[in-house]
């Protein structure tokens, strides 16, 4: 049942922007009254899986969810139907449209994935608010494992900047550890900058980012499972842990590290309820758990946002999140870290996705692949938006339109760079589940 959301929130997410991308070059194209002979769903490779014709377009469900298309009469694209370009330009096809009604409905879907991030951000802001823990107000600093440590990080470290800049949310300053050269950080009282090595980048990304860094808490008992341990030793929710064994113990990420180390081990806790010392002791089962959850809510706040706010808000998120996904490039093409080992494609993404509904989840990830497919279309490939909006831009400034021999090949060059991408990314997605079982 778990496979099977993550599958359905995958294909769902997809095709809604898939037919909102498609969307945005229709409407214009419709709009300047040229032809739009195809408006599919996924791509119908020998054959559709629907398809019904009204009015000039046909409409249709591909087999293949690797995307969606427009066939645009009068253009050159990834179909490379080229019979119908050795006749006279008619006055509906796209090539006898002016360059920039032609700019504007290859604009369309770009656009189209940016507004749409923009919305589902403001709307998340206006709703819910932001809820997020201050990297530079950490009452206890940071916790790092051994992958921590190896980018030169130490657990106590307050994060002070990154990069020389400073990071308002805890989640934008592990996002600028990974990405950045150097952090700044409060050690022992004393303020250190630390170069991040590209060896524990690397260590980073083959564990994915897991763990290797977390805020430091106290260890306040927020909740108790039933007959555990912890409940028949008495514990209860509120109760701070101070000691164990004699050994002042007040972090949660020392008092895990006692847990871990003890199995079939007698601890003997000192803890702190309504003001007094109590004593507690249990005996810590072979599998390491002994059902507390510790309370963490001090460390969080929320910035909540008027209607008007949420709009620059969301705004200003978008293009933060733009600003990421170009700056992991410089880190993907860093052959010492090996982050492109880590890409994934649709397998990867499915993986990603919560085994149980969470209509949160959806919606930032539908606004986060937004932005990320307006990026991926407007890069000056051929066969992408980017390609083709390339080569209107030279028409515009140079007052000459490409000759169709050169716009046949860049589709060629451009659907021979994207299968050779998608190739790798799934041969990579192919490869990291192989790995799970060997």
């Amino acid at each position: 049942m778990g496979l099977f959301t993550q599958i359905v929130m995958f294909l769902l997410i997809i095709s809604i922007l898939v037919i909102l991308h498609e969307l945005g070059h229709f409407i214009p194209a419709k709009y300047f009254k040229t032809k739009v002979e195809k408006f599919y769903l996924f791509f119908d490779v020998k054959f559709s899986l629907f398809k019904k014709k009204i009015g000039d377009t046909e409409y249709g469900i591909g087999w293949l969810p690797l995307g969606g298309y427009v066939k645009i009469a009068g253009m050159i694209d990834e179909s490379m139907d080229t019979e119908a370009m050795k006749e006279e330009p008619k006055p509906w096809e796209f090539r006898s449209k002016p360059a920039w009604q032609r700019l504007i409905i290859m604009l369309g879907g770009v656009i189209v994935n940016f507004v749409l991030a923009w919305v589902i951000y403001s709307t998340m802001l206006f709703t819910q608010g932001d809820t997020y823990i201050p990297s530079d107000s950490l009452k206890y600093g940071i916790v790092v494992d051994s992958i921590g440590e190896k980018l030169g990080l130490k657990t106590g470290d307050k994060i002070l900047e990154v990069d020389g800049k400073k990071s308002k949310k805890f989640k934008e300053a592990v996002l600028g550890i990974i990405l950045g050269d150097e952090i700044t950080v409060e050690r022992n009282g004393q303020r250190l900058t630390v170069p991040l090595s590209d060896e524990g980048k690397k260590q980073v990304f083959e564990s994915q980012g897991k763990n290797f860094m977390g805020y430091r808490s106290k260890t306040i008992i927020k909740k108790v499972a039933e007959n555990s341990v912890a409940e028949k030793a008495g514990i209860l929710p509120g109760d701070e842990i101070v000691e164990v064994n004699g050994v002042k113990t007040i972090y949660w990420d020392e008092f895990r590290q006692k847990i871990q180390s003890s199995p079939n081990n007698k601890l003997a806790i000192k803890i702190i309820r309504n003001n007094e010392l109590k004593d507690a002791e249990l005996v810590v089962p072979n599998e390491g758990i002994i059902g507390i959850e510790v309370d963490m809510a001090d460390l969080r706040i929320t910035d909540e946002f008027t209607f008007l706010g949420a709009i620059p808000a969301g705004f200003n998120k978008t293009i933060d999140v733009l600003t990421n996904q170009i700056r992991q490039f410089k880190v993907i093409f860093n052959t010492k870290t090996e982050a492109y080992k880590q890409v994934k494609g649709p397998i990867g993404i499915v993986d990603m996705m919560p085994t149980t509904w969470d209509w949160t989840f959806f919606w930032s990830f539908m606004a986060m692949f937004s932005v990320w497919l307006a990026f991926l279309n407007i890069l000056p490939i051929p066969a992408l938006d980017g390609g083709h909006v390339m080569f209107l831009l030279y028409e515009m400034i140079s007052g000459r339109m490409p000759s169709e021999k050169v716009l046949e090949r860049g589709q060629i060059v451009g659907f021979v760079i994207l299968m050779g991408l998608m190739a790798l990314v799934f041969g990579n997605d192919i490869w990291n589940i192989i790995k799970k079982f060997l």
